[in-house]
């Protein structure tokens, strides 16, 4: 038997102690742990031991790792009995492996060959890995567009051929987390000092699967677990674990060069810094959940710890550890999450999905894994916490055995029997994930290994203490907070950021007229030779990133430039250029004419770059100021806005208006050196001036005004039945506006599109109509043409993105019509599809009104999420109807909804959110404020555990003819998931009516208050909710001398003060319990009230 290193019996570390089999203690080495100068920690205090030590570990590297890779591909298996089966995310963790102990060797002199053979080793796999991927090049070029399973890169590979294994139909390949903990460890080995990328080929590839991950944070995919949704039945999710991965490898890959220290400008890979804000703040969004169904999982160690390091928000890491740990940790190792069914004793092993309500049985026998034990070990030699890597080292000892060469391998698994013990793994296969993380792990607890050399680009620092990067490229160099325990999620920029702001003007009329008002701008002209672009002539610069025809890659996808890509200044072929941002592009959708929307825009836009910025340099930003604006009615606001920004400051941020010429030196500059100068067009990429003989214009007074146009509003529905020449006729002798959308809008139906009158087409009519409304602002004439030409928001998508990933869901409709639920990203095409068959038949107007509300709903979440607490599914269909309630309420009958200003009606929106901050104040009525609250179906906190101790309860809850059944309900679903959470939402918006709504939450939470304070009772029966409301009505009645009528209108009831209504209530369900109930401490469905402990696992934003 050979020696074992003195680390490798895992000895405890404090004085005095010695491990098993003898070894000495090792607490002369524990002070190297907490060293944090690497000068220091190089100087090996005994050589000769530290050769000695490296070559034991050579042997067991040799022998546990190096004996199963493949000679032809470099791939490693699964476990060490299989033959045939490569896979890929075990193979990137083999290769770390040895690749750290590569590094570990680099100190040693004289390493005999050993070093050189280790390194190219790990550049065989890594290689091997990007050869069996380049094979799939089709996969990626359509992923990007399409993000689906069925195009994704495979994640297991023939072992020694490298050829597809598993097709897509037999294997859940889709695994975002994959690719990107591929691309981190590309980069930390290629800055080691490894040449692992040989051409330009391969670069290009890198480059695409950037784009790959660049969508992680609206791809629902299959996990680090490769099962998706916890039922395990086919359906893929989003997961924090994949999002959090994708956004390390965005950080770490941006400007690197993957050619090393040798390459050229054109082996650099590019990273657009708005998808990596969006992975970021949605991935802090869904902390400490990891997905729909699963709220707690182990992955998002290896996610939060090495080797992602995904986050640097402390409070928000340790919360989420700490639920794993508390959630998770077993004897032997942790459960990878709740009811996993995976390889324990009652998995059916010849079944790939599982049968409904299947998951209940797992619960309890969820197999505990050593290998997360090896992970805490790591993450308390990141953190330099000794008694974290002790505590886990005495853990894992007892999940140690050694093999016949006598050395100590981990155990994959224990599987509890059910009986209080474990059943052992197969102890004669090696699981080599895990052997992998306990090597890297006793090289660094033995101090042969530092932790900057296993992290050479120091991903366990926040961006803002990682070495600065030099060179032409932009780098993540987000700065310190002042105060790291007051940090919210999401910040982290630097205190005294400054935006920086260029005003060009698009004329100098225009240049002239404001400078009368103080504010002085530049013409295009004037900032020659820098050009000013539009966003869309940067993604077509952008389109010649990575395109390869011999591999078949095309370039960037056509994805829009967002706020923070428009806020760098770039170096194209020799120009400097300044893009605009996308809210002053001319679009086809109405929201550009709305001058008071700009402006909220503007402001909105300068505080979402000063919050996450997080590049070196300052961002900034070009304000774009057309001749259009001038003539504005509110045009007066956008200077008062100008004078705003001149002081310095927009609502709290720091800001600096200047010439842009004098801001170029402090800006972030990225050199963009892969456009050629063939690829750039020259017709039409600069902003042009407009030039006028006359620049007069010297005041406000004298431009001429946007008329403000007002008429009656007219339904013409009747001549839907009357013949075509009626409907000419009409058209000639009618003024009004509306009317003329109507009758063109009835001819487009029955004659279609190309139809002509006077030689002009209905399509052409309407455009011109469409264009007529909106210089007058007449708003309801603007969304009816709209409508009928099947206008779509911009950007809509990333907005309805943000909504999901806030743990919502979003419904599109009209009330009494059958609604469409948003649960999954989707991509312009089918939104525009659901929008005009589900909403436009019901409701022309509402087709384009309902986009305007969902993209305000993704605008106000993303900064405001508190507004939308205690809202699960946003129904836009019924936040238009609170609109309209509280126009009444607030003696605005005469207002229109549909003929209210884009501005307008996002202020409205904001204002039925935030009922509760202003009821009191503007003396709502507990009915209006019921009214307001059903409508958006908002509970209280913890309102969904309630339902579900009712449920455990009772038999069921039923309520206007829909029954919620305990079983199989509690037997498929657990507590905290958001699918349980959907199930109880879906029974409420049963109730037509938003009070009635309103009040039966109230009455659920009083019954669970009821059962909560009595433990001993239960319903034999199900709860009949409509049964204790009308009895509770009843009381009312007898007390205040009312005749009752019948149970159809209760509003009296519905408006009583809460205090009141509480008592009726709780009187009335306490009668019920008396009727109906009986006295258990275990109900009659075998649901122990005691076992399912209250775990608010439900999303921390809902």
């Amino acid at each position: 038997m050979r020696e074992v290193p003195k680390t490798l019996s895992i000895a405890v570390t404090t004085p005095g102690s010695s491990g098993p089999s003898g070894a000495p203690s090792s607490a002369g080495r524990q002070a190297s742990l907490e060293d944090i100068h690497l000068d220091q920690f190089l100087k090996t205090s005994n050589y000769e031991d530290t050769v000695k030590q490296l070559d034991i570990y050579y042997g067991i590297v040799k022998r546990q790792l190096l004996r199963f890779q493949s000679p032809i591909t470099g791939l490693f298996p699964i476990m060490s009995t299989d033959h045939e089966v490569g896979s890929v995310r075990d193979s990137v963790y083999c290769a770390a492996a040895v690749w750290s102990l590569y590094q570990a060797y680099r100190r040693i002199d004289d390493d005999r060959g050993k070093s050189y053979e280790l390194g190219q080793s790990t550049v065989k796999c890594m290689r091997g890995i990007l050869e069996c991927w380049v094979k799939q090049a089709r996969r990626v070029e359509v992923f990007k567009q399409r993000q689906s399973n069925q195009y994704a890169l495979h994640g297991k590979f023939h072992l020694h051929t490298g050829e597809v294994i598993y097709a897509d139909e037999a294997y859940n390949h889709l695994q975002i987390d994959l690719v990107s903990l591929y691309i981190i460890f590309l980069v930390q080995m290629i800055t080691s000092g490894l040449q692992i990328i040989y051409t330009q080929d391969e670069v290009a590839f890198v480059q695409n699967l950037v784009y790959y991950v660049e969508r992680a944070y609206r791809t629902p995919d299959f996990g680090m677990w490769e099962r998706g949704s916890k039922y395990n039945n086919g359906t893929p999710e989003i997961h924090a674990s994949s999002i959090g991965m994708a956004k390390s490898a965005l950080e770490a890959i941006n400007g690197c060069n993957l050619f090393g220290e040798k390459g050229a400008s054109w082996s650099v890979v590019y990273v657009d810094i708005d998808a990596h804000n969006r992975n970021r703040s949605i991935f802090e969004t869904m902390l400490p959940r990891e997905s729909s169904s699963k709220g707690v999982d182990s992955s998002l160690l290896l996610t939060l710890s090495f080797p992602a390091f995904a986050s640097h928000e402390e409070r928000l890491v340790e919360q989420t550890k700490h639920n794993v740990i508390t959630r998770l940790r077993g004897k032997r190792g942790f459960k990878r999450f709740s009811r996993d069914g995976f390889l324990s004793k009652l998995e059916d092993k010849d079944r790939r999905y599982y049968h409904i309500g299947e998951l209940k049985d797992f619960e309890g026998h969820e197999c505990e894994w050593p290998l997360f034990f090896i992970q805490m070990i790591i993450d308390g030699v990141f953190k330099s916490n000794p008694e974290q890597i002790e505590e886990y080292q005495n853990e894992l000892r007892n999940c140690l055995h050694t093999d016949v060469n006598g050395d100590p391998v981990v155990t994959m698994y224990y599987a509890p029997d059910g009986e209080g013990s474990y059943v052992r793994s197969p102890s004669q296969t090696l699981f080599l994930w895990g052997q992998s993380m306990f090597i890297i792990a006793q090289l660094l607890t033995a101090g042969l290994l530092h932790i900057n050399e296993l992290d050479p680009i120091r991903r366990y620092l926040p961006s803002y203490n990682r070495p600065r990067r030099a060179g032409r490229y932009s780098a993540f160099q987000g700065k310190a907070v002042d105060d790291k325990y007051t940090a919210k999620p999401g910040t982290g920029t630097a205190t005294d950021l400054v935006v920086q702001i260029v005003l060009i003007a698009e004329s100098q009329r225009l240049q002239a007229m404001m400078a009368t008002y103080g504010i002085q701008t530049q013409t295009p002209h004037e900032v020659e030779p820098v050009q000013i672009w539009s966003s869309t002539e940067l993604i077509k610069v952008y389109q010649h990133l990575g395109v390869n025809s011999k591999v078949g890659l095309s370039g960037r996808p056509g994805r829009p430039v967002g706020s923070l890509g428009t806020s760098k200044v770039y170096r194209i072929c020799g120009m400097t250029v300044l893009c605009y941002p996308l809210i002053f592009e001319v679009s086809d959708f109405y929201l550009y004419r709305d001058m008071a929307l700009l402006i909220d825009d503007i402001k909105t836009e300068l505080q979402f770059v000063g919050k996450y910025w997080r590049l070196s340099g300052r961002p900034t930003v070009c304000l774009l100021i057309r001749e259009e604006h001038m003539r504005d009615p509110q045009f007066k606001e956008m200077l008062d806005l100008m004078a705003m920004l001149k002081k310095g400051y927009c609502d709290g941020m720091k800001v600096r208006i200047g010439r842009l010429q004098n801001l170029i030196s402090s800006s972030c500059i990225e050199h963009l050196d892969f456009v050629n100068q063939s690829n750039l067009s020259y017709n039409e990429n600069a902003f042009v001036q407009i030039n006028h003989e006359y620049i007069g214009y010297q005041s406000l007074t004298d431009v001429p005004k946007a008329l403000t146009y007002i008429e009656q509003k007219t339904s013409l529905d009747h001549f839907k039945h009357k013949p075509t020449h009626e409907i000419i006729e009409k058209m000639r002798n009618t003024e009004s506006i509306y009317c003329l959308c109507q009758l063109w809008g009835i001819l487009l139906e029955r004659e279609g599109a190309n139809f002509e009158v006077n030689g002009l087409s209905v399509n052409q009519a309407l455009t011109q109509l469409y264009h007529r409304a909106g210089s007058l602002r007449y708003w309801r004439a603007v969304r009816y043409c709209s409508s009928l030409l099947h206008h779509i928001v911009d950007s809509i998508s990333p907005f309805i993105t943000t909504v999901l990933v806030n743990g919502k869901e979003l419904t599109v409709g009209v009330i009494g019509q059958k609604e469409t639920n948003f649960d999954k990203p989707m991509t312009p095409a089918e939104i525009q599809n659901v929008m005009y068959t589900t909403v436009q038949p019901y409701n022309v107007i509402q087709a384009v009104l309902q986009q305007e509300v969902v993209l305000y709903c993704g605008r106000l979440i993303a900064t405001n999420p508190s507004m939308f607490r205690g809202i699960l599914k946003i129904r836009i269909g019924w936040v238009l109807e609170a609109m309209r309630l509280y126009l009444q309420m607030s003696g605005q009958e005469s207002i229109d909804l549909e003929n209210l200003s884009p501005y307008q009606v996002r202020i409205l929106l904001q204002k039925v959110l935030t009922v509760s901050e202003w009821a009191a104040e503007e003396k709502l009525t507990t009915l209006q404020r019921r009214q307001l609250e059903g409508c958006l179906c908002r509970v209280p906190k913890h309102f969904y555990n309630k339902i579900w101790e009712i449920l455990q309860r009772t038999q069921g809850i039923t309520t206007q003819g829909h029954l919620l059944p305990t079983v199989p309900t509690l037997t498929n679903m657990s507590r905290g998931e958001i699918t349980f959470s959907l199930l109880v939402e879906e029974t409420l918006m049963c109730i037509d009516c938003p009070e009635r709504r309103q009040i039966t939450v109230e009455l659920l939470c009083i019954i669970a208050t009821i059962l909560n304070r009595n433990p001993e009772l239960h319903f034999k029966q199900a709860l009949d909710i409509d049964d204790i409301l009308s009895e509770a009505f009843a009381m009312y009645c007898k007390d205040n001398n009312i005749e009752r009528q019948n149970d159809n209108n209760m509003t009296p009831f519905y408006a009583l003060y809460y205090t009141e209504s509480t008592g009726y209530l709780a009187r009335a369900a306490v009668n019920k319990v008396l009727q109906g109930g009986a006295l258990s401490t275990l109900d009659e469905n075998g649901f122990s009230n005691g076992g399912d402990q209250m775990h608010d696992e439900t999303c921390h934003v809902s």
